[in-house]
């Protein structure tokens, strides 16, 4: 009796799955998209289970070997597409109505809501025009001036271990300055996180980008079986994001009394672009801006307040932290860019190496530039853009089938000879030969393209600027330490950390 049940349920389940995975199954074959074999209902699960954060990228470019510029994997029911073919870039990152993340992102829904990061349609176009002033060029001059302040604290942090044999995992301080960096600029508050790495606020995000950048390549990741398989770490997670949601609820709430006061007395200034002053006196950050703004004249709530500034913290902490690192990683094993780099800054900025830095100062540094650009090449942030489509959808006469996601893995491209000659050679002056020009289109994009390109890139361009050029003045970096294995999890980041050695310049 057992042994017919089971027989009978099983052969129902497996026409059930091959029901739901036929059309998605038919219309890839058309495509040309194949990947390894599929077993009923688990798909491609043991397959995965050899993938890890450290071998992410060495596994996916074997499957590129295999089955060319695309590959479809099936995490049970679930169907991921990875591919490095530029014409599929270029239909989903121009598209204005595939704009919804894939459902792997679904994690972080726990932590940014429904803001702008994780929003589509109407609503994030609407919350996208209101945060566009924050980083308006004049807002920008503000925020270096809180760059250039909380990069120097990290400057003192590092004196301390500057003797030239201690090895160091730059990581670990650059991620407080930028935690600094960008509470101040998004909430105008002080965590100071470099000094007291143990304020409730700072030590629950490290907490929360640490556990959400666990779940995404485990089981975890299924919020109906996160709670059943890791309870105490769920349950850690639900603590540490109402940790930070009471702190931004409270500056939010102290912020937006003190706008009512200043309506009530008479000293109101409405946000205005052309104000000489925007972004200088008045010290305008993200928070200012988004409690003066208004949707269809409705003010935004707290709640929409707080899952933007969320948002914005999110996004700008750990993405400039792993570029940062990583620029000074490769920079202390080429002392001769290190070199020409320094001497760049003497030039424009001078020889006194605790002079304030500005804006146009930073834009002159395009030796820099180019470092950063090839720093990202070969170690991208954001190494991989995924995008969920929903319903059937028909580019030219092809058709991506729907409850799909595109997986567009930047990193394989970033690295691929056809674009890049001789390409994991660290080589910044194939950014000043023109380079960039002569790429295909999309073949270079760190901050995305098309309607959901990052709109804080220049933001974070002056913020990676700043921390590079200022420890650059201050010290010569060694090659100390282990060597890099790089991990993916939302982030690019290393297992063996990033590690550099410093020594203080005399002159």
């Amino acid at each position: 009796m057992w042994i017919f049940l089971i027989t009978g349920t099983l052969i129902w389940l497996m026409a059930w799955d091959h029901i739901r995975k036929r059309h998605r199954v038919t219309f890839l074959k058309r495509l040309n998209i194949s990947g390894p074999p599929i077993i009923p209902i688990l798909g491609n699960f043991f397959h995965g289970l050899i993938i890890t954060p450290e071998n992410f990228f060495q596994t996916v470019g074997d499957y590129f070997k295999r089955f060319g510029k695309s590959f479809v994997f099936w995490f049970v029911g679930e169907c991921v597409v990875f591919t490095t073919d530029l014409k599929l870039f270029e239909c989903i990152l121009n598209s204005s109505t595939q704009l919804e993340k894939a459902q792997v992102y679904q994690i972080l829904r726990h932590f940014l809501s429904d803001g702008i990061l994780m929003s589509s349609g109407i609503k994030w176009s609407a919350r996208r025009k209101l945060m566009a002033p924050a980083f308006h060029f004049k807002c920008l001059d503000h925020f270096v001036e809180i760059m250039d302040k909380n990069s120097g604290v990290m400057v003192e942090k590092l004196r301390k271990v500057a003797d030239g044999k201690t090895c160091v995992d730059i990581f670990k301080y650059v991620c407080l300055e930028s935690l600094d960096v960008i509470t101040e600029a998004a909430m105008g508050v002080q965590v100071n996180a470099q000094n007291v790495p143990n304020f409730p606020y700072t030590k629950a995000l490290r907490s929360v980008i640490y556990i959400e950048s666990q779940r995404i390549s485990n089981l975890r990741r299924y919020d109906w079986l996160f709670p059943l398989v890791a309870p105490l770490v769920y349950l850690r997670l639900k603590k540490d994001i109402r940790t930070m949601q009471e702190f931004s609820d409270k500056v939010i709430r102290e912020r937006r009394e003190i706008l009512v006061r200043e309506k009530a007395n008479g000293s109101y200034r409405p946000i205005n672009l052309g104000d000489a002053e925007i972004g200088q006196k008045s010290k305008l950050t993200l928070l200012d801006i988004l409690l003066q703004a208004s949707i269809n004249n409705h003010p935004l709530s707290d709640e929409d307040i707080r899952e933007e500034v969320d948002g914005f913290i999110f996004a700008g902490d750990d993405t400039t932290t792993s570029g940062v690192s990583h620029a000074l990683y490769v920079l202390s094993r080429h002392p001769e860019v290190q070199e020409r780099i320094y001497e760049e800054i003497l030039g424009v900025l001078g020889e006194d190496p605790d002079s304030p830095v500005t804006q146009s100062q930073l834009l002159d540094l395009k030796y820099l530039d180019c470092v950063i650009k090839e720093t990202v090449r070969l170690h991208p942030p954001v190494a991989l853009i995924g995008r969920y489509i929903p319903k059937d959808w028909q580019i030219g006469e092809q058709t991506i089938p729907g409850n799909t996601n595109i997986m567009l893995v930047l990193y394989n491209v970033l690295r691929d000879p056809e674009y890049f000659p001789d390409p994991l050679t660290f080589k910044p002056e194939r950014w000043m030969d023109g380079e960039k020009a002569s790429l295909p289109k999309f073949a270079y994009i760190p901050f995305s393209a098309g309607p959901k390109t990052c709109m804080g890139q220049k933001f974070a361009s002056l913020h990676m600027k700043t921390l590079i050029f200022k420890v650059i003045r201050h010290f010569e970096l060694l090659p100390l330490g282990e060597e890099l294995k790089t991990r993916y999890t939302i982030i690019l980041s290393s297992s063996s950390g990033i590690n550099i050695g410093l020594r203080l310049r005399t002159c």
